[in-house]
């Protein structure tokens, strides 16, 4: 059985801009996948992704599978990481890209961009898993949080599961996400969900590290609801200290008067 859960947000990225009036998105850099929502890592990202992979390659319990958002962002995070692990046999080889803990985008009277699929990243990421398929995909106008929460939470249901099952016997997983579904994930996984979604609870630094704990190591019908939270959001391994981002529980108001206005995510 899975018996500890990490959970990293993807480091400091570039950003970009959506018009909420005509659903237009504007990325401030060229992204590597062409898609304007999926922008690389700023530079202080990247050298928080390194300063992360020191922290990660010496984990006790040692991650035995790992699981990504498919934006690039999250990919990128990884690789110090996952370059290192792979290439001495440990973490299980592959990433395997799953769209249900991927990034929350409030509803919309338009459709935000797919993020990439495997066609797009595997020139650009190893060792990526192309068997694995996600199960729970977000609405492509966008979720309510509660309907983030939810997804979030049948998407951890169908993972823990699984490598519960996984005949490996892996004890450590490792997820790679972004700030709002951080968040979801560890309310998923303690159970412990606030009367306010938008309590302030559960943190989500860039290239932080949360820790979860199952509290009873023997085959119950539920995963969720059964781990305590041992690190929220840990950042002491990153020289620039914690830095939020700019994203969290993102929602889109009504359209402005002025065409123009530009959302900041």
């Amino acid at each position: 059985m899975i018996e500890v859960v990490y959970v990293i947000r993807h480091a400091f990225r570039a950003n970009w801009v959506v018009n909420p009036h005509t659903g237009e998105y504007t990325a401030s850099t060229a992204t590597p996948t062409g898609i304007p929502t999926d922008p690389p890592l700023a530079a202080h990202g990247v050298a928080q992704s390194v300063e992360l992979a020191n922290y990660l390659c010496r984990l006790e319990p040692p991650i035995d599978r790992i699981y990504s958002s498919p934006f690039s962002r999250c990919l990128q995070t990884l690789k110090p990481a996952t370059d290192r692990l792979f290439a001495e046999g440990k973490a299980g080889g592959k990433i395997r890209i799953d769209r249900g803990i991927g990034e929350f985008f409030g509803r919309a009277n338009f459709e935000h961009p797919t993020p990439p699929g495997l066609d797009l990243l595997n020139p650009l990421f190893e060792h990526l898993d192309q068997n694995y398929e996600s199960r729970y995909i977000p609405a492509s106008r966008g979720e309510s949080l509660l309907e983030l929460h939810e997804r979030v939470k049948d998407a951890m249901t169908a993972i823990v599961a699984a490598l519960d099952d996984d005949s490996g016997q892996p004890k450590a997983l490792l997820i790679c996400t972004h700030a709002a579904t951080m968040i979801a994930i560890g309310r998923a996984l303690t159970g412990c969900m606030p009367s306010s979604l938008e309590e302030d609870d559960f943190q989500c630094y860039t290239a932080s590290l949360s820790k979860f704990k199952r509290r009873r190591l023997e085959p119950t019908n539920h995963v969720l609801g059964e781990w305590d939270c041992v690190l929220n959001s840990e950042t002491s391994y990153l020289s620039g200290g914690k830095f939020n981002g700019e994203e969290s529980f993102i929602s889109f108001p009504d359209p402005p008067k002025d065409d123009k206005h530009l959302l900041k995510l």
